[in-house]
C-alpha cells in the first residue's frame, strides 16, 4: 500500500519553517517530525506550483494539496503533446546536450508544453520504467565496459575428439549499448588484451575509458583510489590513447552495461548455440559474430532504435580514431644487470650500457623484440632470440677495455704470435689452455704483444722460450724477464731449416683455425 500523506497542515508547518524562519532541512525534520527527504520534495513541488510564504490568502488544505500534488492526467490534459522520452533520452547521451536545452527546443515546438521543473519530474518518471542499465546516463563515446562470461561455451578438437571449453569476452558501449562479443581459450592477459584490440577494431573507434572489473589478468592491485594497473594492458591503454577505471570492488553497479550485456549474450547467444558442434574457434566465433549482429540490429522496444542504429548516431562520432596499426601484444618484466651488462631474457642474454650494471630495467618483449627501458627511458634495443644460452652484444654497450678486445679470436691471435716467433705462439696456446675460456686469455696476450714494439720481436721470443722453460706463462712474467735482461741466455739464432718444435703442450696454429 502507498504510504499516508503527511497532512497539509504540517506540510504547512515547513514551507513557513524554511520561507519565514530560513531553517535548515535538518532543523525543520527535527521541528516536525518529517524525514529531510520529503522535506525537500515538498519545498519543490511548491517552487514548482509557485507557492511560497506566506501562502495566498483563502488557499483552503484541498487548494493546497490540489497545487502541490495535481494528477498526472490533469497536468497532461492542460499542456501540449508529451514528449517523446525516448527521444530526449538518446539525446541526453551526446555531448554538451543538457536538460535546459532540450526543455527550450520543447517548448519552442509547444508553448503551452510543461514548465522546466515539471519537464525534468516526468523524465525521471519515464526513466523508473526502463532497465536499470538504460536508466544511466552514459556520455557518448565515453566509456567500453568490459568482461568475462560466466558460462563457457565447448569446441571439440576434430582429431582427437577431446572437448576444450572457450571462454566469452563481452563489451558494451556506454551510450548506444552496442555489444561485442568473441570467444577465447582462456582468460589469461593475452587472451585479455587480444579481445580488446578485436573489439577495438569492430566499434571502429577509441573511447575515453576502458571500464573492467577486477580482474587479476587486468588489475594488479584492486583499490578504489589508487588501483594498479598491469603493465602490458595500460600499454594497450596508451596505444590507443584512452585511460583504465577499474570499478569498484564489490559495487555491481558501477559495470551494470555489461552485466546485462553478459546476460544477453548468455541468452540469445550462447543458448541459442547449445545445440550446435564447434570443431575450431574461427567456426565458434563466426556463429558468434552472427548472434551479436542480430542483437545490434534489433529494436529496442522502450528506446525505439536498435544499438546499431545508436552506434552510427551518438557513440560513433564521439569516438576517437583508432591508431594506424593494432597494439602487438608484449610481456614487461623487471630484470637486473648482470656485471657482464647483460639481462637474461627467456633463457637468453641481452646487452645494455655498461654503465647501468647492477641497476634495475624494465623490458618490453614482443615475439620481435626485446626493448629496455631505464626510467622510462629505453636505453637499448635487440631483434628477439629464441636461442638459450647465448648472447646479442651491440659493441656499443661495452666497456672502452672489452670493446677493443672484441674483435679478437683465438685463431687471429695465433696469427700475431707466429709473427714473433714459435715460442710466442707455444707461450701464447700455454696462456688460453689456462683459462676456462680461451678469451679470458687475450687481455694477457694483447699485453705481450705490445712489449715486442718495446723490446723487439727478437727479444720477445727469447722471453717467450725462457717462460715456456721455466713455466711462467703470464704477461707479468715476460715483462719482469726483458726487465732483468733474463732473456739473453736463450736469443739463439735459429737455423732456417730448424724443424718446428715438439712438445707435448704444443698443439701447433693450425688448431684454432
Amino acid at each position: 500500500m502507498p504510504a499516508e500523506r503527511v497532512p497539509m497542515k504540517k506540510i504547512r508547518d515547513v514551507l513557513r519553517l524554511t520561507h519565514a524562519m530560513g531553517m535548515s532541512r535538518r532543523r525543520v525534520s527535527e521541528a516536525t517530525g518529517i524525514g529531510r527527504t520529503a522535506i525537500s520534495d515538498y519545498v519543490q513541488r511548491a517552487a514548482i506550483a509557485g507557492l511560497g510564504w506566506p501562502l495566498p490568502d483563502g488557499l483552503d488544505d484541498a487548494g493546497l494539496e490540489r497545487r502541490l500534488f495535481p494528477p498526472p492526467d490533469t497536468i497532461a490534459s492542460e499542456v501540449g503533446p508529451e514528449p517523446d522520452w525516448s527521444y530526449i533520452h538518446a539525446e541526453m547521451k551526446r555531448r554538451g546536450v543538457t536538460m535546459t536545452l532540450l526543455w527550450q527546443e520543447y517548448r519552442a515546438e509547444h508553448i503551452r508544453g510543461y514548465a522546466y521543473s515539471w519537464f525534468c519530474e516526468r523524465y525521471r518518471t519515464w526513466k523508473t520504467c526502463i532497465s536499470p542499465t538504460m536508466r544511466q546516463t552514459h556520455v557518448a563515446g565515453e566509456k567500453l565496459f568490459v568482461d568475462w562470461a560466466g558460462d563457457t561455451i565447448a569446441v571439440v578438437d576434430p582429431a582427437t575428439g577431446v572437448e576444450h571449453r572457450a571462454h566469452i569476452f563481452v563489451a558494451a558501449l556506454g551510450a548506444s549499448n552496442y555489444t561485442y562479443a568473441e570467444a577465447r581459450w582462456t582468460e589469461t592477459l593475452p587472451d585479455w588484451v587480444g579481445a580488446h584490440v578485436n573489439a577495438l577494431a569492430a566499434i571502429g573507434g577509441v573511447p575515453k575509458a576502458l571500464v573492467p572489473d577486477n580482474l587479476k589478468a587486468g588489475i594488479t592491485k584492486p583499490s578504489r583510489y589508487e588501483p594498479g594497473i598491469n603493465r602490458t594492458y595500460q600499454d594497450l591503454a596508451d596505444h590507443y590513447g584512452c585511460v583504465v577505471l577499474p570499478t569498484r570492488i564489490v559495487k555491481p553497479r558501477d559495470k551494470a552495461k555489461v552485466e546485462v550485456a553478459v546476460q544477453i549474450v548468455e541468452r540469445f547467444v550462447l543458448a541459442k548455440l547449445r545445440n550446435q558442434t564447434f570443431f575450431s574457434l574461427a567456426e565458434l566465433n563466426a556463429a558468434i559474430r552472427d548472434c551479436v549482429a542480430a542483437i545490434n540490429a534489433k529494436v529496442m522496444r522502450k528506446i525505439g532504435q536498435s544499438r546499431a542504429a545508436l552506434l552510427e548516431a551518438i557513440d560513433r562520432p564521439a569516438l576517437s580514431a583508432l591508431p594506424e596499426t593494432a597494439y602487438s601484444y608484449a610481456d614487461w618484466k623487471r630484470a637486473r644487470v648482470a656485471p657482464d651488462y647483460h639481462i637474461e631474457i627467456a633463457g637468453h642474454y641481452y646487452s645494455v650500457p655498461s654503465k647501468l650494471i647492477r641497476e634495475i630495467v624494465d623490458t618490453r618483449i614482443t615475439n620481435a623484440t626485446v626493448e629496455i627501458f631505464h626510467k622510462s627511458q629505453r636505453v637499448a634495443s635487440h631483434v628477439f632470440s629464441a636461442v638459450r644460452n647465448r648472447h646479442t652484444t651491440t659493441p656499443e654497450h661495452m666497456p672502452s677495455a672489452h670493446r677493443r678486445y672484441a674483435e679478437w679470436t683465438p685463431a687471429k691471435m695465433m696469427d700475431e704470435a707466429a709473427k714473433v716467433g714459435p715460442a710466442t705462439v707455444a707461450l701464447f696456446e700455454a696462456i688460453m689452455k689456462a683459462k676456462p675460456h680461451p678469451e679470458q686469455g687475450f687481455r694477457s696476450c694483447l699485453g705481450i704483444i705490445g712489449l715486442g714494439r718495446s723490446y723487439g720481436t727478437a727479444r720477445l721470443e727469447a722471453a717467450s722460450r725462457r717462460g715456456n722453460t721455466i713455466g711462467a706463462i703470464s704477461y707479468g712474467s715476460i715483462a719482469s724477464i726483458l726487465k732483468h735482461g733474463l732473456d739473453k741466455a736463450f736469443a739463439i739464432e735459429p737455423a732456417p731449416e730448424t724443424p718446428p718444435i715438439r712438445h707435448g703442450n704444443i698443439r701447433g696454429s693450425g688448431y684454432f683455425h
